[in-house]
């Protein structure tokens, strides 16, 4: 089904076509009809984080902000799916438009800008889902107009009303699309924030008499230094997993198209090898107990292998969705379980 849409979706704006395309996978969720988009997925159990998900495939962050389609998601085969990134207060996000296909490039740039209708909204949302298979992760981040130094306030904010419909967290402080937010990832501002919200996870795993973990979501555009003080600063401070990598700013894979100017961040096959060098270096600097979530460029089963034999217990994708539709979940729960019954391809090797 997908494959004849597909032209009709690319032939409107992007974010018209993405909000059609979520609207299309609510009335096949609610009419019963979403196997029609895909094979069925049989469960490939993953343990990460203490958490037992269904299967290691995930739907990263961005597509579903506010958790409004968490079962039609769901529906789809996925293991686990994120929502967001929210933020405490409403906000419109960057002006329109702001959401770009390349398809020659199998990539798509955004710079949405946290658009999303406030943290209220979504727990509403949370908590009217069904969520009868895959787990759930929220992605939470800062209001564009909270300085860097009252970053806390946002993220302990967030935390602290998602805490109890959350299956993990994911701190996000990697987006390129909101102003000065990278910084966060400097060694200083992150070990300040970072240690101030593990005390709040600890707190408020005692108030909820469970404990949620609690993910830090990195760039793949860190140089090779920072990487290795990120790697120091997560580790001793002992977070519960790192997902590398968001979107990235660099366009010289993507160098000559008519849309490689616009501002934001890309995502998409050309993000594949360096955010996959980004994980890889974190595995190998990171605890061996701190599991790590690879996204990024994944288009196909054998990408999300790369990202498994780089380093990660789970995977997540976006755009790979975009281009290839539902076939793509299970094409990599089926690469995943192949790789899984012959484990002698996959030493990670140190840089």
């Amino acid at each position: 089904m997908y494959s004849l849409a597909r032209p009709f979706l690319f032939a409107l704006d992007a974010e018209r076509a993405h909000g059609l395309g979520l609207s299309a996978l609510d009335l096949a969720y609610r009419t019963g009809t979403t196997p029609l988009m895909g094979r069925r997925i049989d469960p490939l159990p993953t343990n990460a984080f203490g958490v037992n998900f269904p299967n290691p495939v995930g739907l990263a962050a961005g597509l579903d902000k506010n958790g409004e389609h968490i079962d039609a998601l769901l529906a789809l085969g996925f293991g686990f799916v994120e929502i967001g990134t929210i933020t405490p207060r409403p906000q419109a996000g960057n002006p329109k438009p702001r959401l770009f296909r390349l398809p020659d490039h199998q990539a798509i740039i955004n710079r949405m800008g946290f658009n999303n209708l406030g943290v209220d909204a979504l727990v509403r949302n949370v908590e009217r889902a069904k969520r009868r298979t895959g787990l759930l992760g929220i992605n939470i981040g800062k209001n564009k107009d909270t300085p860097n130094e009252q970053a806390f306030d946002d993220y302990q904010h967030c935390l602290q009303k998602v805490y109890p419909l959350a299956d993990y967290i994911t701190v996000n402080i990697s987006s390129p699309n909101t102003a000065g937010l990278r910084e966060l990832q400097e060694e200083t501002a992150l070990r300040q924030l970072i240690s101030q919200l593990r005390e709040s996870q600890e707190s408020l795993a005692a108030k909820h008499g469970k404990r949620v973990p609690m993910l830090v979501k990195v760039a793949p555009d860190l140089s090779d230094r920072d990487i290795d003080a990120a790697a120091r600063v997560l580790g001793e401070l002992k977070v519960d997993g790192v997902i590398a990598t968001n979107t990235t700013i660099d366009r010289s894979a993507v160098a000559g198209d008519p849309r490689a100017n616009e501002a934001g961040g890309l995502s998409g096959a050309p993000l594949l090898g360096q955010s996959t060098l980004v994980l890889r270096r974190l595995r190998a600097r990171l605890p061996e107990s701190m599991p790590l979530i690879g996204v990024g460029g994944i288009q196909s089963g054998a990408d999300a292998v790369a990202k498994m034999a780089a380093g990660a217990a789970l995977v997540q994708c976006y755009s790979g969705l975009i281009f290839r539709g539902p076939e793509l979940v299970h094409e990599c729960v089926e690469a995943i379980r192949r790789r899984r019954e012959a484990p002698s391809r996959g030493a990670v090797a140190p840089l």
